[in-house]
C-alpha cells in the first residue's frame, strides 16, 4: 500500500468506524467490552495467520516486554469501554483523546526529564484549555446521553466518573507510549508484530469480563433482524454493525501502521489529527450530538494546539522564493 493510498484509507476507515461505533453505543451503551473483545479476536487471528505464520516466526521483541506493554494496553481499553456507558458524549471522548500530547509532555517531563521549547508548553496550554471548555460545555447535556436516568444528580456523578476515567486512561496511554518508545529504541520497530501480540496476549484477561460480554451478546441477539440480500437468511442487525465496526477499525489501524513505517512522524501526527477532527464533524452532523459555540472554541484550541505542537505552521511558511515548503510532509 502506497503512503498516498494509506492516507486516504486512514480517513475512510477511521471516519466510517466512528459511525459504526457510535451506532452500537447509542443502542447498547454498555457493550464496550464485547466490541473490544471482537476487535481483539479479529486482529489476533489475522496476525496469527499472516504475521506470526501460525507462531512459526520468532518475535523480534521479547515476550516479557510485550506482557508489560499489553497490561497497560488492556487497562486503557477497558477504561475506555466503561466510559462509553457513563453519560460521556462521543464528541467529548474524541476531544479528550486528542489531548494525548498533554499527557505525553507531562510524563515525558517527569519520567524522561525531557525539556521542551516554549512553543510546546504554549500548545499544551491551548489543548488543556480546549479540553476544559468542552468538558464544562458538555456538563449541561448529560441528560441527552443514551445511558442517562431520570435522576440528574446521579447522572452528573456518573458523568464525572466517566471524565475522571478519561483522564486516567489518557495518562496510562501516555505511559504506555513512553514504554513503547524505550522498547522500540532497544529492539527496533516491528509494527505488525506489536499489533499481533498486543491483541493476542490480553485475550485470557477477557475471561474476567465473560459474564458482561455474554449478557451484551444476548442483547445483540434480541436486536431487529436484517435479511442478508445474497444469502437470504436474517441476522440480528447489531451483529452486522459490530462486524462493520471491527473491519473498519482494522482497516484504520493497518493504514496508520503503514504511515508510521513509510512517513515522517510529523506526517502521521498531522494525518491522525485531521482524521480526528473530521471524525468529530461526522459524529456531530450524522448523530446530531449537542455541540455549542463553546465546544467549537474548545475543539479549535485542542486541534490548533496539536498542530502547533507538531510545528506544522512553521513548516508551512513560504520559502525565499515564495513557495511553501512541503518537503517535511513527503513520505519516503
Amino acid at each position: 500500500m502506497s503512503p498516498t493510498i494509506a492516507i486516504g484509507v486512514v480517513f475512510l476507515g477511521c471516519c466510517s468506524n466512528v459511525v459504526f461505533l457510535e451506532e452500537l453505543v447509542r443502542e447498547f451503551p454498555k457493550s464496550g467490552n464485547l466490541i473490544t473483545f471482537t476487535a481483539f479476536v479479529f486482529n489476533a487471528l489475522e496476525g496469527f495467520i499472516f504475521t506470526s505464520r501460525f507462531l512459526t516466526r520468532r518475535p523480534a521483541i521479547p515476550i516479557r516486554m510485550y506482557l508489560a506493554m499489553v497490561a497497560l494496553f488492556f487497562v486503557v481499553q477497558t477504561l475506555n469501554n466503561y466510559v462509553l456507558g457513563l453519560n460521556v458524549s462521543m464528541p467529548l471522548q474524541m476531544i479528550f483523546r486528542s489531548g494525548s500530547l498533554v499527557a505525553n509532555l507531562l510524563l515525558g517531563y517527569i519520567i524522561l526529564k525531557k525539556r521542551y521549547k516554549p512553543s510546546k508548553y504554549l500548545s499544551v496550554v491551548l489543548i488543556t484549555l480546549g479540553i476544559i471548555l468542552c468538558t464544562i460545555a458538555s456538563a449541561s447535556f448529560v441528560d441527552s446521553q443514551p445511558s442517562h436516568t431520570d435522576d440528574p444528580v446521579h447522572d452528573f456523578i456518573v458523568w464525572g466518573l466517566g471524565v475522571a476515567l478519561l483522564v486516567l486512561s489518557l495518562l496510562l496511554s501516555a505511559g504506555m507510549g513512553i514504554f513503547q518508545e524505550k522498547t522500540y529504541a532497544k529492539y527496533g520497530k516491528h509494527p505488525s508484530e506489536a499489533l499481533f501480540y498486543n491483541h493476542l496476549l490480553p485475550l485470557p484477561a477477557f475471561l474476567f469480563l465473560a459474564q458482561d460480554i455474554y449478557a451484551q451478546g444476548l442483547l445483540y441477539n434480541a436486536s431487529v433482524s436484517t435479511v442478508l440480500p445474497v444469502i437470504g437468511s436474517s441476522i440480528p442487525r447489531a451483529w452486522l454493525v459490530l462486524l462493520g465496526n471491527t473491519i473498519t477499525q482494522y482497516i484504520c489501524i493497518r493504514a496508520v501502521f503503514v504511515l508510521t513505517t513509510e512517513c515522517s512522524s510529523l506526517t502521521v501526527t498531522l494525518v491522525v489529527t485531521l482524521r480526528k477532527f473530521l471524525s468529530l464533524i461526522v459524529s456531530i452532523l450524522y448523530f446530531k450530538n449537542p455541540f455549542t459555540l463553546f465546544h467549537w472554541f474548545g475543539a479549535a484550541f485542542v486541534f490548533g494546539g496539536t498542530l502547533m505542537f507538531t510545528e506544522v505552521f512553521s513548516r508551512l511558511r513560504p520559502s525565499d522564493n515564495g513557495r511553501i515548503k512541503i518537503g517535511a510532509f513527503l513520505c519516503t
